[in-house]
């Protein structure tokens, strides 16, 4: 992609990452077979996150230099938009939980997403995804389970965490809805641990990227080095030899 492309995909990334996560209350209203308005508002939703899909493909086609290799190289929308319409037949409609892999191009991030601010982005994600994704769950097992939706949130969280429970998937759906609770789980544990290590370890990788900027690791700078920690450490055995010496004598 050239620079304007990049620029309209980062402006789409976050209205995307949202449409995404709206798929799990869709679904979870969708499957609690209810009519009337709540009915309703799940097709509304259903419409509204496709469509919100469709216009992303629309307007990245329209804007990339090069559309088959954008195509290639994001295959994922295409099939999002081909295989998830709302006027699939309700056997199918199952295959709405694809959209939510969009959730994952989470973990491509790159440093903005270990800042303070990609951190917080990633917080609400995952607190999102236990909430929304606690709701699917008791939805798909409800004639199976009898849970409450503090069970179902409950189960969520010892499912992003590896943890475990004695609540286990038992519907094909149900199934779905773990293993993307799992891989957003993951994904927000890496993008934690890498936020620590740069913060902890990203002033000493500038120094020595300056460093092997400014030639400092030459085979004569090593060298000098060497030698000046094994003069230090001379120095200080000198130093307890004396103590020891002095203590004698005393």
């Amino acid at each position: 992609m050239d620079a304007r492309s990049e620029r309209v995909a980062a402006r789409l990334n976050t209205p995307m990452m949202v449409a995404a996560a709206l798929t799990l209350p869709a679904v979870a209203l969708t499957e609690t077979h209810e009519t009337g308005t709540i009915a309703v508002i799940a097709n509304a939703l259903n419409w509204i996150v496709w469509l919100a899909f469709v216009a992303e493909l629309v307007i990245m086609l329209a804007v990339v230099p090069n559309r088959r290799q954008w195509i290639r190289e994001n295959p994922l929308d295409l099939v999002i938009v081909l295989l998830t319409p709302p006027v699939l037949p309700p056997g199918l409609q199952i295959l709405r939980l694809l959209r939510l892999l969009r959730l994952l191009r989470l973990a491509q991030l790159s440093r903005e997403a270990f800042s303070l601010q990609g951190l917080r982005y990633a917080a609400l994600l995952a607190l999102f995804t236990i909430i929304a994704g606690g709701a699917a769950f008791v939805a798909f097992e409800k004639h199976n389970q009898d849970l409450s939706a503090w069970e179902g949130a409950y189960w969520a969280v010892t499912t992003m965490t590896t943890v475990g429970s004695s609540i286990y998937p038992t519907t094909t759906g149900s199934q779905i809805v773990a293993v993307i609770i799992v891989l957003v789980g993951i994904s927000f544990v890496a993008l934690l641990t890498g936020a620590i290590a740069q913060r902890f370890l990203g002033p000493e990788l500038a120094d020595v990227e300056a460093e092997l900027e400014s030639g400092a690791h030459s085979p004569e700078a090593v060298a000098m080095r060497e030698l000046r920690g094994v003069r230090e450490q001379l120095q200080a055995l000198e130093l307890a030899m004396q103590r020891i010496i002095e203590g004698r004598d005393a």
